[in-house]
């Protein structure tokens, strides 16, 4: 449930806090004067898309942060959960949009994506916008209304993957009856440079062994010659350096007896004693095991020069060979495939076989769904002034089919303008489209596992008695979970559990949104003013206050 809303420099509010009610609730106020701007700063909140058009006049940032109890919403405590953030049973969305078109968004304080913010927001709150009529003339929007009202959106997904998978496969099985002849030749040309990069039977690994080796043995002279005078240096000659460092270390040790202070230096010099003695004894290893091998520089010049023809040949640098036969060979294994036209024409029959199985169970599943929504929407129908109207949702074929199944949707009406069920763009007028929009929406709404919805003006249209009927299906509705109304129509606020009023004030030459909570006389005057417009008269107040006792 939606427990408060605040609002920080959107469009015409400059600081606004909000405390939200259980039950049915509405919002009223002049034309013009943002009420629908506080369905649309939730709607932000929630992760709708925003512009820099939505920050108020002069600021440099729009924040909206709406707060949940989700005590009603198990599916959004589950997100939170298995995204490992903090719930403690309440949920906290704040969103901020700044000036130069950046948006932020947060879930209980810590960072998140906007497709996060929209992901959690589908199990909080579902709006219905004043214009959702017009999107039921759309066939797509009609097939979407069914299989989300029915729960087949995971059989949706999955009839979709299994036509993108027999898609491909057909592509592929296409493809290599098209081309197979030059499938043949790219095949034979694959086959002997993967033959060529095996007969080689060269790795990264080996390279690089290969470049330290020949550099070794180019400069084995060197280097046999260098560590050979090093040794003559250090231990051999008449003024070996071991020699003297020995004398001097013995020479301060003795000395050290008279001297303390010597008896560190005498310490360090044995110590790099035993350094050199290490550094000599490597160097006589190292001389025993470098020698020339002219032979093996030979061999290794020419392992090179055969690697370095192959990466000239096929325009590559030598460490890319090893790569370049993996994605040949990969290759090759595809054209294979390619070539056994009989498993690919299987494979894609397999895929087919396995769509239409589920294309079919869904279909089976829409027949059923339609069938109970028709046979709601129509009896939530008769109470909006469409007596003998009956609402039915046709089925049409789809020839082989599409990702969204074997069939699309259509909206029909029956017993308004001829006893044929025709199609709701060309049957239903402009009032009418607005009531049955509604019995859908309550219909629809009723089967939702949303806590908290929103009817921002959906009842455009209507008026006197069925107005009325709107209002208590609303207050039906409030019943069961937290409703919110946008109107204009006094039959329906006057249903409410609760009633806010929204006005412009201009100050400073400013000109902001305000909503007052309406109780008492207030709340009288302002369904008074609903009845009678400006001039409100006893009789006015005195119909606004039966309305509101009948209630």
């Amino acid at each position: 449930m939606l427990c408060r809303l605040t609002i920080r420099d959107f469009v015409l509010v400059d600081r606004l806090e909000l405390e939200f009610q259980q039950g049915f609730g509405a919002l009223t106020g002049e034309t013009g004067a943002g009420k629908s701007i506080l369905v649309d700063a939730l709607a932000f909140a929630l992760g709708e898309r925003a512009d820099t058009g939505l920050i108020r006049a002069g600021c440099e940032r729009a924040e909206v942060n709406a707060e949940f109890d989700l005590a009603a919403s198990p599916a959004a405590a589950a997100w939170l959960q298995e995204h490992d953030l903090d719930t403690q049973g309440v949920l906290l969305l704040r969103r901020v949009l700044d000036a130069n078109g950046r948006s932020r968004a947060y879930l209980n304080g810590s960072p998140v994506t906007v497709q996060q913010l929209r992901e959690v927001a589908e199990s909080l709150v579902d709006i219905h916008g004043q214009h959702a009529h017009q999107s039921l003339l759309r066939s797509e929007a009609q097939r979407a209304l069914l299989d989300s009202h029915a729960r087949l959106e995971p059989l949706l997904a999955e009839v979709a993957a299994a036509w993108r998978n027999w898609r491909a496969a057909k592509a592929l099985f296409d493809h290599a009856s098209s081309g197979i002849e030059a499938l043949a030749v790219e095949r034979e040309q694959l086959d002997w440079q993967v033959r060529e990069l095996q007969t080689l039977g060269f790795s990264t690994e080996e390279w690089l062994l290969l470049n330290e080796e020949h550099k070794r043995l180019g400069h084995a002279a060197s280097l046999v010659e260098g560590a050979q005078f090093s040794l003559q240096v250090l231990t051999e000659g008449d003024a070996a350096c071991e020699a003297q460092v020995a004398a001097v270390a013995n020479r301060l040790d003795g000395l050290s007896e008279y001297d303390p202070a010597l008896s560190e230096v005498a310490v360090l010099l044995q110590s790099v004693q035993a350094e050199l003695s290490e550094a000599i004894s490597a160097l006589h290893r190292y001389t025993n095991r470098v020698e020339l091998d002219p032979q093996r520089l030979v061999e290794v010049e020419q392992r090179i020069e055969a690697v370095l023809g192959c990466a000239r040949k096929f325009r590559c640098a030598p460490d890319d060979l090893p790569g370049l036969l993996a994605r040949w060979q990969e290759r090759l294994s595809v054209l294979g495939e390619a070539a056994d036209l009989a498993s690919l024409a299987a494979r894609a029959a397999a895929a087919r076989a396995q769509y239409e199985q589920l294309a079919q169970r869904l279909s089976g599943k829409r027949a059923s769904a339609a069938e109970a929504l028709g046979r709601e929407v129509s009896q939530v129908m008769q109470q909006l002034a469409l007596a003998g109207g009956r609402f039915e949702l046709g089925l049409l074929p789809v020839e082989g089919g599409n990702a969204s199944g074997l069939e699309q949707v259509e909206f029909r009406i029956a017993g308004l303008a001829g006893s044929e069920p025709r199609p709701l763009a060309k049957v239903a007028s402009g009032g009418e489209l607005s009531r049955i929009s509604l019995a859908i929406q309550v219909v629809t709404s009723q089967a939702a596992s949303v806590p908290t919805l929103i009817f921002d003006e959906v009842d455009v249209g209507i008026g006197g008695g069925v107005a009325e009927v709107v209002g208590r299906l609303l207050r039906e509705l409030g019943g069961e979970r937290q409703v919110l109304c946008v109107t204009h129509l006094p039959q329906v606020a006057a249903r409410a559990n609760w009633q806010w009023q929204v006005s412009k004030k201009s100050r400073a030459g400013e000109v902001r949104s305000q909503v007052a909570t309406l109780e008492g006389d207030a709340r009288v005057e302002e369904i008074a003013r609903m009845l009678g417009g400006i001039d409100i008269t006893a009789i006015t107040r005195r119909h606004a206050r039966e309305m509101l006792r009948r209630s």
